[in-house]
């Protein structure tokens, strides 16, 4: 694929999120991928190294509880050889009533036109204080 193709994949990847479609999302990832989350697993369960079942998991207990489910809007990409680098910031009404509005760096790992790897950077106290609400 080349880098234009790359980044499209990305933003078709996270629109997923605001239909609260995690099946299409994890649809388009590979068997095999890996998705990272930023922190310390001792002060942040949700961080480390997840395989692609974990964060079905993740994404399914999140997503439908969701009241219009999970924008994730790209504000910037940049795109090298197999790997696009993206700004976003997130926007959704939890089932618990609360907003989650957070920022990201996510850097992404695309192989034969599917997702293969995210590493995810945020605030973890954000998601920790609003998932906990």
């Amino acid at each position: 694929m080349d880098l234009q193709a790359n980044k499209k994949l990305v933003v078709e990847f996270f629109s997923h999120f605001a239909r609260k479609d995690a099946k299409s999302a994890l649809d388009m990832m590979t068997h095999d991928a890996t998705w990272w989350i930023g922190g310390k697993p001792a002060l942040f369960p949700l961080a480390g190294l997840k395989t692609k079942a974990e964060i079905g998991a993740i994404l399914e207990s999140i997503l439908p509880d969701t009241k219009d489910g999970l924008s994730i809007t790209p504000k910037g990409m940049v795109a090298e050889g197999n790997k696009v680098a993206c700004e976003a910031e997130s926007y959704g009404v939890l089932g618990n009533g609360r907003t989650y509005n957070n920022e990201y760096h996510f850097l992404i790992e695309i192989r034969d036109g599917k997702i293969a790897a995210v590493k995810e950077y945020l605030d973890t106290m954000h998601t920790a204080d609003v998932l906990n609400g």
